[in-house]
């Protein structure tokens, strides 16, 4: 894995933090970068599409009326501030780092602790699993408003939070969930609750050989400030994203908080639902 926390030159992609290149412990790439078709998309990253009139997640705006726009000065950052700890051992990984939302103008508007810990390698299954944890404190004199294309006025398009990207290789994998084969269609806005993990199986170019990436949702985020939903697309592009701000805005007051905590397991080869359920249900949280 590489975390890169200085920011990228484009503003307009949202600069923050990502985790690229991710890869099984074959090697193989498990993220994409930089899709012609998004730019902004980077490996695994947090976002948030629509914040009180801004976005985070990079790109275009969704506009109700008017479609996507190219509204520079809606695009906001995450401010990388520094590390708390950095710890590395033999087959683990762990770091909690400081960050600062700043809206395009420059007003700091909110704090986060951020802690990713890549842990439980499994030479045997081929898997190891990564957490990702936030605490987002808001640090203005009014609320924050969680939202997504959906909550303004594009169906079926709830995507925020945090977000993978799939190599493009990817386009049109399998996506699992607890019970089976799935398909993007059903699953998407499906709730968290109903839900707590969502799979994705992916064939590799250039080499032989699938990989199978996992979504869990923490089992204290049930308990969150905000029902969670899955955003999940095979086709046209693959990609993920727990979704905190689906089909309704939330609101969070002046010097409030809240947290969310997931893990994302990576592992090679085309796993079955099944072995997915009896993997994660082992893996003590």
């Amino acid at each position: 894995m590489a975390y890169v926390y200085a920011p990228d030159p484009d503003p307009f992609e949202s600069r923050k933090p990502y985790a690229h290149p991710l890869r099984t412990l074959g090697g193989r790439t498990v993220t994409g970068y930089r899709p012609n078709d998004h730019r902004w998309h980077k490996g695994l990253q947090m976002t948030a599409s629509h914040l009180s009139g801004q976005n985070f997640w990079g790109g275009n705006s969704y506009v109700h009326g008017e479609g996507y726009l190219p509204l520079r000065d809606r695009v906001g950052s995450m401010r990388h501030d520094g590390f708390d700890a950095f710890e590395v051992g033999d087959a683990a990984l762990h770091f909690t780092e400081r960050l600062t939302w700043v809206e395009n103008g420059g007003a700091e508007w909110a704090s986060e602790t951020r802690s990713v810990a890549l842990h439980s390698v499994d030479t045997e299954a081929g898997a190891y699993a990564l957490d990702w944890s936030i605490e987002l404190t808001n640090t203005r004199d009014e609320p924050l408003h969680f939202g997504s294309p959906t909550t303004h006025g594009r169906e079926m398009a709830g995507y925020t939070g945090l977000h993978w990207r799939g190599p493009r290789a990817f386009t049109g994998g399998q996506v699992l969930v607890r019970g089976g084969p799935s398909t993007d269609e059903a699953m998407m806005g499906q709730s968290a609750a109903d839900h707590p993990w969502l799979g994705f199986v992916g064939e590799h170019d250039d080499v032989d050989g699938h990989a199978t990436v996992v979504f869990a949702h923490a089992p204290e985020n049930a308990e969150a400030v905000h029902p969670s939903h899955w955003f999940v697309r095979s086709e046209p592009t693959p990609t993920v994203a727990f979704s905190w701000a689906f089909f309704e805005e939330f609101e969070l007051p002046p010097g409030d908080s809240f947290r969310y905590r997931y893990r994302v397991l990576i592992a090679d080869g085309a796993w079955e639902a099944d072995a997915v359920d009896r993997y994660l249900s082992a893996l003590p949280w």
